[in-house]
């Protein structure tokens, strides 16, 4: 694996720095280029200092393009923004890795024809546990099918935007592709008033967002003799970052493609 030249876009978020820390820790990863919104007070700052490491004379610019030559962007920002991005890392011939999430069927559709040609990977959680927890869930679907009721339970900090998370979405795909079902047919995301009697097949979709909560996801499979319960808490958010740093160097020695995490890790 060699090693890789890497742009962080928003930089100065609580995301942006955390990548910034782990690429200084990467033996296989450098940050060459660093971003922040135009009008941002971090910008001309430094992105090392701003993560808390030591100083990288890498300096937080206003326009991507002002960046030097990399070999893959980070994203963990907005739709809008990762799509702008997405044009950057195509004009350039980099790979790019997205943690955005909360993108509509046309943003995705626009994302893939945008990085046709790019070696991209994209997934809802870099979180090494979590994907295998994906696959664990997939193997427990085959495995107790319609028999036994489906359940996602989430939680996350009160400033998270989009719900569910990403990554419970993943979860409940993970499920029906077990089943060998399409979510979008049998997810119930929200239950107020009379609902009437729980269908079989239908996953359902609880929510919780409140104070600084990383991450709590569970995928639970009940019958009325017993309940299993996937489960997966993170409690700091550097294993996000790391997993990013991580599906970077892994893009490296990959062709044009897209790509994630399960890919990275070798579960799929």
């Amino acid at each position: 694996m060699s090693d890789s030249r890497v742009i962080v876009v928003g930089a100065s978020g609580r995301m942006g720095r955390m990548l910034v820390r782990a690429i200084t820790e990467s033996a296989n990863a450098n940050v060459v280029g660093a971003t922040e919104r135009p009008g941002s007070e971090f910008v001309g700052r430094d992105a090392g200092e701003l993560a808390g490491v030591e100083t990288l004379g890498v300096r937080l610019v206003d326009d991507v393009h002002a960046c030097p030559e990399a070999d893959v962007l980070i994203d963990f920002t907005a739709p809008v923004a990762t799509l702008n991005h997405a044009i950057f890392v195509a004009e350039r011939g980099m790979a790019m890795v997205i943690g955005t999430t909360g993108c509509d069927d046309e943003q995705m559709q626009q994302l893939r024809n945008t990085l046709s040609d790019s070696p991209v990977v994209m997934a809802a959680n870099y979180s090494v546990g979590v994907n295998l927890a994906l696959s664990l869930i997939e193997r427990a679907a085959q495995v107790l099918g319609n028999d036994y009721d489906a359940e996602i339970f989430e939680a996350h900090h009160k400033h998270k935007v989009d719900a569910p998370s990403g990554t419970a979405l993943a979860m409940g795909k993970s499920l029906a592709a077990g089943r060998g079902v399409e979510l979008d047919a049998v997810s119930v995301l929200s239950r107020q008033g009379m609902t009437g009697a729980r269908k079989a097949g239908d996953i359902g979709f609880s929510v919780v967002r409140g104070g600084n909560i990383v991450g709590e996801h569970k995928a639970m499979f009940i019958a009325d003799e017993e309940r299993i319960e996937i489960n997966h808490i993170a409690s700091d958010r550097m294993v996000f970052a790391r997993g990013a740093v991580r599906a970077a160097g892994w893009l490296s020695d990959q062709s044009g493609g897209w790509y994630d995490m399960q890919d990275v890790l070798g579960l799929n």
